[in-house]
């Protein structure tokens, strides 16, 4: 029997174990009332790791509907940060303060970066009015069957500080018991802490009842802008959605600022240069030098060829008659031209 409560254990433990998990987020109150100036601890377990949240005091709101009319029904400025840790847990003073709306009212959780999650829990702010909230429409119903993504990219103009734009893509489903014509949904776009600007897109269609269809919706950001935004999807005063989008810094405006501050001084300093140049008083010659030239380079002229000269030599003292070895004269140098003496001894050789 023992054996057979343990494998009985292991086959339920599968079972269990996912159920446990789809419950989602939990968010706790040390009190469940508090008055306009106290505060409440938060407490919450099932998020995910380390990640950044965002705790508000919602008014028109219960857990069962959500916040009706979005963060417009908080108290943003009240509002608190808080990251959880490695096992999903977090705790934290909440200051209660009144929301701009009417109560019922709600301690609103939700993740600011990632995945989008969220939890509510109630809580009664004394002193602050009550009233029902609107009646819910028994016509269609829209949900998001799917995450929503941010689809293309930018081009040569946009780094150049042309509007970024994408395309919103998700996949929305009707679960009410009417169709939805033309639905029109509301898209914001927020820069880090700031509010989101929203902007109104209808989508041309029509979803029956238990039917879903893919919706594309454009998003466009202005001029030149750049850093982390957020792209938020609403629709019937609740947001469904919100998708990161990270736009990247226009480094063609900054080079055209670069080469603007190199060109101009350089313009300017070339205007003036003229100017002075124009407005330069004249030398007293009359002459205006605009600049100093070189003096050209001048080679010398090659010789004129005249007649060779006279290869008899001619000397200031002499004569040409009488010119050593001159035609006259002699070639040769003189000798003795007598005959030989009778008393010259002659040597002779052996005979």
């Amino acid at each position: 029997m023992p054996v057979l409560a343990v494998v009985f254990a292991l086959l339920l433990l599968p079972l269990t174990v996912p159920a446990a998990a789809a419950d989602g987020p939990v968010v706790k109150l040390s009190e469940s009332q508090a008055g306009t100036g106290g505060s409440v601890t938060v407490s919450g377990s099932g998020w995910r790791p380390h990640t950044l949240l965002m705790m508000l005091v919602c008014g028109r709101a219960t857990p069962s509907r959500g916040v009706v009319g979005g963060t417009n029904s908080c108290a943003n400025g009240d509002g608190r940060a808080v990251t959880t840790d490695a096992g999903g847990s977090f705790a934290r003073k909440l200051p209660v303060a009144e929301p701009p709306v009417p109560c019922p009212c709600v301690v609103h959780v939700a993740t600011v970066t990632g995945a989008k999650a969220e939890a509510d829990t109630v809580l009664q702010v004394a002193g602050h009015p009550v009233a029902p909230l609107p009646a819910e429409s028994a016509g269609g119903r829209l949900s998001i069957l799917s995450d929503t993504r941010l689809t293309g990219s930018s081009g040569v103009l946009t780094w150049f500080g042309a509007p970024p734009s994408r395309t919103l893509v998700f996949t929305a489903g009707n679960i009410g018991s009417a169709a939805i014509k033309d639905p029109v949904f509301r898209v914001g776009t927020a820069h880090g802490v700031f509010a989101p600007q929203w902007d109104e897109q209808q989508w041309r269609g029509t979803l029956v009842p238990g039917k879903k269809a893919q919706i594309e919706l454009p998003v466009e950001l202005s001029a030149g802008a750049h850093g982390d935004y957020t792209v938020a999807l609403e629709y019937g005063g609740k947001v469904l959605a919100e998708q990161p989008w990270g736009v990247g810094r226009p480094w063609g405006v900054t080079l055209f600022w670069i080469l603007l501050c190199l060109v101009v001084p350089a313009a300017v300093f070339r205007a003036g240069m003229a100017v002075v140049d124009r407005v330069r008083p004249r030398r007293p010659g009359g002459v205006r030098h605009r600049r100093l030239t070189r003096p050209a380079l001048r080679l010398p002229r090659p010789p004129t060829p005249g007649p060779l000269p006279d290869p008899t030599p001619t000397l200031p003292w002499f004569t040409p008659d009488s010119v050593p070895g001159g035609p006259a004269g002699r070639l040769s140098a003189p000798h003795d031209d007598s005959p030989t003496s009778p008393t010259t001894p002659t040597r002779k050789g052996p005979t």
